[in-house]
């Protein structure tokens, strides 16, 4: 297995004769969960780049509760890894990690510790004993040794450790944070950030995060995405979810997919469990919290926060405390989309700076900070190099499937020269966590599905069938809209978009309306809505002049024209014919 095989290069007792690198120290980082192998592995490049004189190896010690996946990253980070036993036989010039809780072997070598989140926030279980300990503090036989180095971002976090930990006296090195250095230092690509994630510019990103254990927010709340996804309109509103890498090493990727099932199925962004969670972050408009240090990032970044869940595991008198006492708190069972308009018309960009200033001292610095007290530990001049500035966060992959079903609300208003149609569109696949407005004179819903919708029962229970990518040709369009039609004859309007431009929407009693819109181009479910609603309301559908108003965040215009019967040798009519009763799945709601 990977890291089982003691290494014979660039570390061993023969070493020297297979090296091609001659470094003057070596320097070993433990690895033990995968946040805290995360955090050395997007600090440590920095540090050390272009420097021949340092040895770098990586020792996997595998006694955490969340080693899962810890030797995946190693490996594809490309990292040389030792086993655990090993460490006992090499003479590294300094022990580096992000786990408080290795256990070093003995010996004369400095160790470092960085912090995996922010300070010492959190009362976590202790793995060697029945106890509950402050996280991020290194056992006292270790501090005792005087080989511990504690790095920390703020003065109050060492008053804090002194109090509880004595002998941590003269241990500490303030060097700040660099994760919260590249998050503040990446906001100008905020909007490149937004358009990798697939979020468009009339979106409102909102951004769910959640430490682990369970006082966390998924710990109480796990419902809450497929909730938020069913009470935001999709059109105007994207939801992301940040999971905390203790939940995907200790329940598996798997699991998790498994319970969110139907959120995924709505859209949500879950966000990879490495690296991608800080543009993310970036991106976001609002975030939706619990203690963990996501939500501190968050806040002293400027995002507007809700708290969803705050554990009695927070540690009174740190920034995150500070934080439950001005942020306000999320009614999981009120008006969700309400609650968060508010939280982000209400929002200030300095409701949050006590919080930071508590928690991060002298931003910007931390990677040269941390370089120079790197080198001074493994007695080796620092380079002579311009030091390292705080990098941007890299381009995050999109992290969601499209939505291939929807539950429409349409609303016709005639009282100006020109007809509007709203449109709200919720993901069907979240409709049993929602609820569907009732049928009304000026208020219709219906089901439509995308022709990739892979729940079959949805799509003999949509009301408009709608094709995702644009027919080549108005002809294919025709035959596609005429095949689907005979196929599925409880649908009552099909709908494709045609590459060369404009919509045709078929209707089962035989006509064809051609769409044309403003701005760009549409998901042609929503000019069939148009003609859905037009059909409902008694408005004609030959030249009629409509504004469509998506989500209540865009308008269109739309001009619906009937095309004229084929000649003679084109594609036959649609097929003429009463709409069948679909059979429809039990857990929703009865469409129009």
């Amino acid at each position: 297995m990977f890291g089982s095989r003691p290494l014979r290069v660039p570390v061993g007792p023969d070493a020297h004769r297979w090296s091609t690198f001659r470094g003057e120290r070596t320097l070993v980082v433990a690895a033990r969960t995968v946040t805290s192998t995360v955090r050395v592995l997007e600090t440590l490049p920095a540090l050390l780049c272009d420097d021949a004189r340092v040895s770098v190896v990586f020792a996997h010690d595998p006694t955490s509760a969340f080693d899962e996946g810890v030797l995946d990253l190693l490996h594809a980070a490309g990292c040389r890894v030792a086993p655990w036993e090993q460490l006992t036989h090499l003479t590294p010039d300094l022990i580096l990690t992000a786990s408080e809780n290795v256990d070093v072997p003995e010996g004369d070598c400095p160790v470092l510790v960085l912090p995996h989140g922010v300070g010492f926030q959190k009362l976590v279980p202790d793995s060697r004993s029945a106890r509950e300990r402050l996280s991020g503090v290194v056992p006292d036989a270790l501090l005792e040794s005087g080989r511990a180095w504690l790095a920390i971002s703020h003065p109050a976090q060492e008053e804090q450790l002194l109090a509880t930990h004595p002998k941590a006296a003269g241990r500490t090195l303030l060097v700040g944070d660099p994760c919260f250095d590249e998050l503040v230092g990446s906001r100008s690509r905020r909007a490149v950030y937004r358009e990798a994630l697939g979020v468009e510019e009339h979106q409102r990103l909102v951004m769910v995060s959640s430490t682990w254990g369970p006082t966390s927010l998924l710990g109480r709340r796990p419902d809450l995405l497929p909730r938020l996804l069913a009470r935001l309109p999709g059109d105007g509103h994207r939801v992301g979810a940040i999971i905390h890498p203790n939940v995907w090493s200790a329940h598996g990727a798997w699991q998790i997919r498994t319970l969110q099932a139907a959120a995924l199925d709505a859209g949500l962004l879950l966000i990879p469990a490495v690296h991608a969670w800080r543009p993310a972050l970036v991106a976001a408009d609002v975030l939706i919290g619990d203690h963990g240090s996501v939500t501190l990032y968050g806040a002293s970044t400027g995002r507007p926060v809700l708290l969803a869940a705050f554990g009695d595991d927070a540690v009174p008198g740190t920034a995150v405390h500070h934080l439950a006492s001005l942020a306000p708190r999320l009614d999981v069972r009120g008006d969700l989309l309400q609650q968060v308009e508010d939280a982000v018309r209400e929002h200030t960009p300095e409701r949050y700076a006590a919080v930071a200033a508590q928690a991060f001292a002298e931003p910007g610095h931390a990677l040269a900070r941390l370089r120079t007290a790197l080198y001074e530990l493994l007695e080796l001049p620092e380079p002579s190099a311009p030091r390292p500035a705080s990098p941007v966060l890299p381009l995050p992959d999109p992290p969601a499937a499209p939505v291939t079903s929807w539950q429409v609300s349409t609303g016709v208003t005639q009282d100006a020269a020109t007809p509007v149609v709203s449109v709200r569109r919720f993901p069907a696949a979240v409709t049993a966590y929602g609820d569907t407005p009732p049928e009304s004179a000026t208020l219709f819903t219906h089901l439509a599905s995308l022709d990739d919708e892979h729940d079959r029962r949805l799509a003999e229970s949509a009301s408009v069938l709608a094709r995702r990518q644009p027919a080549p040709t108005p002809v294919a369009a025709l035959r596609w809209i005429a095949d689907t039609l005979a196929e599925l004859p409880g649908s009552l309007l099909t709908a494709s978009a045609v590459r060369a431009g404009g919509y045709l929407i078929g209707i089962r009693d035989g006509r064809v309306v051609e769409a044309a819109a403003t701005g760009p181009a549409l998901d042609p479910s929503l000019p069939a809505a148009v003609v859905y609603a037009c059909l409902r309301a008694g408005l004609p559908l030959d030249g009629t002049e409509v504004t469509l108003r998506i989500g209540g965040v865009r308008d269109e215009d739309v001009l619906l024209r009937l095309r004229p019967a084929p000649p003679t040798g084109q594609p036959p009519p649609v097929r003429r014919g009463t709409r069948a009763q679909p059979s429809r799945p039990s857990n929703r709601r009865r469409s129009a």
